[in-house]
């Protein structure tokens, strides 16, 4: 059950210390190298057609210093978000774990879909991964798919939470116009549509290597896994395929929620 970006419990207990992460095991290797392999696969397929996409005259608006998509909100694998746990220092687990009891707290209180994300991006905030002062991702090579595969082909004022509400119906028009003729896009949005499509094997190979290492897919948001692949409890429970256990272990975090984590065969 291979399921791409999409969200929504008790009130959450205190806070607890993010604590050392879970130790390596084999199992969670194999998950780990399985991910890597996939994404350096997915990396030399985008290059490739980046290369032919400026070669047919079309612009990429993303490039170094660029941070206007990280406040974004981001769905993952657990296979995913234990590589990124695997990358971070003592640090950034502390942050990580802070920004996903916000994000917990919004998904329990906004009212609906738009509410979610727009408080996300203004209210909850930008990935503590980010470095404000470069623009740069601290763990860039652990990044996520939905970070690896997000181009604009617009300005990335596009990109900025608020942007489309603040236009006008003229500007909203020609936004729509503006999509619709340039090269890459579906026709409705700004993002750059082909490489999207060329990152689906990595959800494919996540999906797999899940089920066959774990019995369990597990699937949600980024920073919420992140916190979760480091705690030794919910991975025991995960590795064993019990998701009622592994959900307890998460709701003992104040990290279990419908929208936020989900569990399949």
């Amino acid at each position: 059950m291979t399921r791409r970006p999409a969200r929504r419990c008790a009130p959450s207990p205190a806070p607890r210390e993010a604590g050392p992460p879970a130790p390596a095991r084999p199992a969670d290797d194999v998950v780990g190298r399985t991910v890597q392999d996939a994404y350096r696969r997915y990396a030399r397929k985008a290059k490739n057609w980046l290369t032919g996409y400026a070669a047919r005259g079309g612009q990429v608006y993303c490039g170094a210093g660029c941070f206007a998509c990280c406040n974004m909100p981001i769905r993952v694998s657990l296979a995913e978000a234990l590589v990124t746990a695997r990358a971070l220092d003592e640090a950034q687990r502390v942050a990580v774990q802070a920004h996903a009891r916000r994000v917990v707290e919004n998904a329990r209180t906004a009212r609906s879909d738009e509410e979610y994300v727009q408080r996300h991006r203004t209210e909850v905030g930008y990935c503590p991964l980010l470095d404000r002062a470069t623009g740069s991702c601290s763990q860039y090579d652990a990044r996520p798919t939905r970070c690896r595969d997000t181009f604009s082909a617009l300005p990335a004022v596009y990109c900025e939470a608020g942007t489309w509400e603040a236009m006008n119906r003229r500007e909203r028009e020609e936004y729509r116009r503006t999509v619709a003729r340039t090269p890459g896009t579906d026709g409705e949005l700004h993002f750059i549509a082909p490489l999207e499509h060329l990152s689906e094997p990595v959800w494919v190979a996540a999906a797999r290597v899940m089920r066959q290492t774990w019995g369990v897919e597990v699937w949600g948001d980024f920073w919420v896994l992140t916190t979760l692949a480091a705690d030794p409890a919910f991975m025991q429970a995960v590795e064993a395929g019990q998701d009622r256990a592994a959900w307890q272990a998460a709701a003992r975090r104040g990290l279990a929620h419908r929208a936020l984590l989900e569990f399949g065969a």
